[in-house]
């Protein structure tokens, strides 16, 4: 997932970057990638979110701190979502430089601006029917009824226009299946795009 390029230099990093509903399973997924492309990374987001919530492994910032890092250019993207801000420390520009294959999840709202920033980025969206969004979200128990019902509603919500190098993956069955299904991905002429 990454490599030299003719002169014996490095080439940039691929920047794949997950987006679906809530429940889809991308910090799963992204995780199994990981496992299976040792060269992989995964990104970890900054968060305003109390750090023993469980989830994903991020680091926790409160809203002052937060605001003071992305006044001083500490992140390359940041957005708010669900009353949380999110952001993707800078350093991962140099990862990408150095040639690593950097895996980062990704709200729609930000992929516009990540596409005009990276030019290495890859989006994944990750599908899954209503009835798996539903369990999985019952089954982490971070979330009230009415929040679960608030995600799924959220759930088919499409992607902005204009992004480029999108693919569909399903992760509605085993996650062996949907880590299958990526690393074919990064053979482009096996890929499957999303239809737009």
């Amino acid at each position: 997932m990454s490599g030299l390029d003719g002169n014996g230099t490095s080439r940039p990093g691929p920047l794949l970057a997950f987006a679906g509903p809530s429940g889809v399973g991308k910090d799963s997924v992204m995780q199994a990638l990981v496992a299976a492309h040792p060269g992989a990374r995964l990104v970890r987001r900054v968060i305003t979110r109390n750090g023993r919530s469980g989830g994903e492994d991020f680091i926790a910032a409160d809203p002052p701190s937060f605001a003071q890092m992305a006044a001083a250019g500490d992140f390359a993207l940041h957005w708010t979502a669900h009353g949380l801000s999110y952001g993707i420390p800078s350093s991962i520009t140099a990862d990408l430089a150095a040639g690593h294959a950097m895996l980062v999840n990704l709200s729609r709202s930000v992929l516009l601006d990540a596409q005009a920033r990276f030019r290495t980025l890859t989006i994944i969206h990750l599908t899954a029917p209503h009835e798996v969004l539903a369990a999985r979200l019952t089954g982490r128990g971070r979330e009230s009824r009415t929040e679960i019902a608030a995600r799924l509603a959220r759930a088919d919500y499409a992607l902005p226009e204009g992004l480029r190098n999108v693919h569909c993956v399903s992760n509605a069955g085993a996650i062996e299946e949907t880590v299958d299904r990526l690393q074919r991905l990064i053979q482009p002429d096996r890929a499957q795009r999303c239809t737009r």
